[in-house]
């Protein structure tokens, strides 16, 4: 990657003439050695296969979950953090048992389709029921079909269905089968999106609970093949499966580096550190996750103590519905730390970015400040930025109670792993070292920046103002089909 030596960029010139600038003369040398330590001594990479070799899948609340936690612990002790700890707390866990899916246009004569059990789905479920296509699963499928589901299992097809019209948005599976619920359905199959027969798993309810009926995910192309028989005829189907389902212990992970001169003030970089138990999650999230850890080791190594406290967090439970962050939050809100939160930076899936990315307009000319040096450093960098909101990630939590939240943007996945997300191909084969060597070096300097910046104009805010940020950004309703949304108008 070519590297600049003169003073100025384009965009460090447009910088001066524009007077956007909010950093501190000491970044440039501060930014400068992170640069050289990650590209030189990253350990993301080699850390996280050796995870996926010696840990495997991290499922929360199974063997292989536990020892996930002590990795990440040891692993930060050994960079000489001094302040590590667990964050227990209690969750519904959730493993899949046996399952067998058939389907048939006679109840007595139905063919095996190859699936996998969403999460949360009953501990056992036995149905025989007729098969209705409710095209993408939305509220306005169900509105204009009355009665349609009452009884019977819905056919949902993951993402937006192409031919349907400009600008219909999506919903998460969990809120998919929420709609299915609410409408009477007994059942639920959802066609993936990805092509090749591929398998998804995760999550199918909003709540984190066990959900009341059976849900399963099937391949596009068998998916798209019932949909065509459907326009024709009738379809049923047979589901029959055993889940297991009981209350155990999960932690988080945290190391801390304490704030020099406001160590009230806190800024959170976390990642979840679980992941589905198909494969071993490289992707989702040992990519995100095992880059925060590296920024640790990275602060660890030069001595980086910004003005602001720094937690380093793994999060554990996203998968089943934001646990461990949820906990967090829930912790902070008893004893009222909470309002000391200034920022929350996630790494989900992140890899490579371009930019970055925030839910506070506020902050542009901070983060883009930032980018400026990491742009004069690597021209790979391209200082990009995007404002906005979305939900189903450990930023959620923080988001619903009014902290500033941000990570990394306009990056892309790498060795086309998109379509193995939350899939049995999601394995260490997929992961790119320079990518995550650029999400290291690019992010440690977004987060040093933050903590120790002269001011973060990006503002916590009051219940109030949470609530017209998240009617805003079209949030409303989702949160509501989840039962999150706190507002009662």
């Amino acid at each position: 990657m070519k590297k600049l030596t003169g003073c100025f960029t384009l965009i460090g010139l447009l910088a001066a003439i524009t007077g956007f600038s909010q950093e501190k003369p000491e970044w440039k040398t501060v930014f400068a050695k992170i640069n050289e330590e990650v590209q030189a001594n990253s350990k993301a990479y080699s850390t996280l296969k050796q995870a996926t070799e010696t840990v495997g899948h991290r499922l929360t609340g199974s063997v292989n979950g536990k020892k996930a936690e002590e990795f990440a612990f040891n692993l930060l002790k050994s960079y000489g953090f001094k302040d590590v700890r667990y964050q227990p707390f209690e969750v519904e866990s959730w493993s899949r048992g046996s399952l067998s899916v058939t389907i048939g246009t006679e109840e007595n004569n139905l063919q095996p389709v190859k699936s996998v059990t969403l999460a949360y789905s009953p501990v056992t479920a036995d149905v025989t029921l007729e098969v209705v296509d409710m095209g993408n699963g939305l509220e306005e499928d169900y509105n204009a079909n009355p009665g349609k589901t009452k009884d019977k299992i819905a056919l949902v097809y993951l993402g937006v269905l192409p031919g349907s019209k400009p600008g219909t948005k999506s919903l998460h599976r969990s809120e998919k089968t929420a709609l299915a619920t609410k409408y009477g359905a007994k059942g639920i199959i959802i066609i993936n999106t990805a092509t090749g027969g591929i398998l998804l798993t995760g999550t199918a309810s909003v709540t984190g609970k066990l959900i009341p009926i059976p849900a399963v995910c099937i391949g596009k192309e068998d998916g798209l093949q019932l949909r065509e028989k459907l326009a024709t005829g009738k379809l049923y189907s047979h589901i029959v499966m055993s889940n297991f389902s009981g209350m155990i212990k999960a932690r988080n992970v945290i190391a801390t580096i304490k704030g020099k001169t406001l160590p009230k003030e806190k800024v959170i970089v976390g990642g979840h550190l679980d992941s589905w138990d198909l494969a071993t999650g490289a992707i989702d999230n040992g990519i995100g996750s095992f880059s925060v850890l590296d920024m640790a080791r990275t602060f660890a190594v030069l001595k980086l103590y910004p003005e602001r406290t720094v937690e380093f967090v793994m999060f554990m439970g996203e998968e089943e519905g934001l646990l461990g962050s949820k906990a967090y939050v829930e912790a902070a809100l008893k004893d009222k730390s909470i309002d000391q939160l200034r920022y929350m930076l996630n790494y989900d899936m992140t890899n490579d970015p371009k930019g970055y990315s925030t839910t506070a307009e506020e902050s542009k000319e901070l983060f883009q400040s930032i980018g400026n040096i990491a742009h004069s450093l690597d021209t790979a960098y391209k200082n990009t930025f995007r404002s906005g909101a979305g939900l189903h990630s450990d930023h959620q939590p923080f988001m619903l109670h009014g902290v500033p939240t941000g990570g990394g943007a306009g990056g892309t996945l790498p060795n086309n792993s998109g379509p193995c997300y939350h899939a049995d191909c999601d394995d260490f084969r997929l992961v790119d070292e320079q990518g995550m060597k650029n999400t290291v070096r690019f992010s440690t300097m977004l987060l040093y920046g933050i903590a120790d910046s002269k001011e973060i104009r990006a503002k916590h805010f009051t219940d109030a103002e949470t609530k017209e940020f998240l009617l805003k950004n079209n949030l409303k309703e989702p949160l509501q089909i989840a039962g999150e949304w706190r507002w009662s108008d």
